[in-house]
């Protein structure tokens, strides 16, 4: 009668411990690593003092095993866990498989897991991390990006929607033949006039992104930047961003990796959640931009919000001779040399 009445106590013991959301992203995490708790608060991003609160609760339910290293303890799901706590686990496991906060976790897990070396690997690569920090030291991080920015062709004019303090318009400005800025709001763009003002090649202009203030097949490229997130109509924006493309340009996006953190989105004032791949690249298309593709980007490590996307897309169509097209006539920041909306 007693072993009757333990059975469902045990599994009510069990449950409420795969209750807990940030129980159930640790155990994913240590079912298949061996993590610090250190890293573990990175790859979750939080507190110290929640973590080890949480990993008490896994251990004591013999969910999690610990073991000394050095002056590190590290945790793993312990493999002892058979019968039904087994199948729970399995059917908790492959329900939360789409949670956008465990792609967010794996997405951190994979850089975090990337920076780990072995002592013979590190003894081994000793020269090349010497050449590494000597590189940083003498000549600083900045001009890879210069080098990787001189390979836009000279001859393209650049939309860069969603312009924000004018941070990329800036960078791209001396790679390109000229750089049309667009963002609606009034402060960003005072700020962004400030950052351009030694380019003469930069024209910013306000106006919405499902309305932009551009002429059809104008510019050759078109980046947005974090700021598709803040659109209402994401799906208008990029076809507006399509209709402002010459044949044969390209769009690029940057912008969150669907996640479930609505606090950050309420702080942000974002109007969405992110994006998945999959739909970015299908809404790239449906605006008329071909062999749309995305994919999720590693975090920075110390990166503290969401993880990104990167999705470009080409539009159709054959591409306009550079040599041919009629020169800019109105000076930088001049806003009615293209017909505004």
């Amino acid at each position: 009668m007693n072993q009757i009445a333990g059975q469902p106590a045990a599994l009510l013991s069990w449950m409420g411990t795969l209750s807990d959301p940030t129980r159930l992203r640790l155990l994913r995490l240590l079912e298949r690593h061996e993590l610090g708790v250190a890293e573990l608060c990175d790859v979750l991003q939080l507190p110290q003092s929640t973590v080890s609160r949480h990993l008490k609760v896994l251990g004591d339910e013999g969910w999690v095993k610990s073991r000394a290293e050095g002056t590190t303890r590290l945790y793993r799901m312990a493999e002892d866990k058979d019968g039904a706590p087994r199948r729970l686990w399995t059917i908790a496991r492959e329900e939360t498989g789409g949670w956008a906060t465990v792609v967010q976790d794996q997405l951190r897990l994979t850089r975090l897991l990337a920076a780990r070396r072995p002592a013979a690997e590190a003894f081994f690569a000793g020269a090349a991390g010497e050449w590494d920090r000597l590189r940083r030291e003498l000549y600083g991080d900045t001009f890879t990006q210069a080098a990787l920015l001189s390979l836009l062709p000279a001859e393209w004019d650049v939309a860069d929607l969603g312009c924000g303090t004018g941070h990329t318009a800036a960078a791209l400005a001396p790679h390109v033949r000229t750089v049309l800025g667009v963002d609606q709001s009034a402060a960003m763009l005072r700020a962004a006039r400030k950052r351009t003002a030694d380019f003469a090649n930069v024209d910013l202009r306000q106006g919405s992104l499902e309305a932009l203030p551009v002429d059809d097949d104008s510019v050759d490229g078109v980046l947005v930047v974090l700021a598709l997130t803040y659109v209402a109509d994401p799906r208008r924006a990029l076809r507006e961003a399509s209709r402002v493309l010459r044949p044969g340009g390209r769009v690029v996006v940057v912008d969150l990796l669907r996640h479930d953190r609505e606090d950050f989105q309420r702080q942000m004032g974002q109007a969405s959640l992110g994006f998945d791949p999959e739909a970015l690249a299908e809404m790239l298309g449906e605006a008329g931009l071909g062999g749309g593709r995305a994919r999720a980007l590693t975090p920075e490590p110390k990166a503290k919000g969401p993880a990104l996307v990167l999705a470009t897309g080409t539009k159709a169509g054959r591409v306009v001779s550079l040599g041919t097209r009629p020169k800019k006539g109105k000076g930088k920041h001049d806003h009615d040399d293209v017909g505004a909306r």
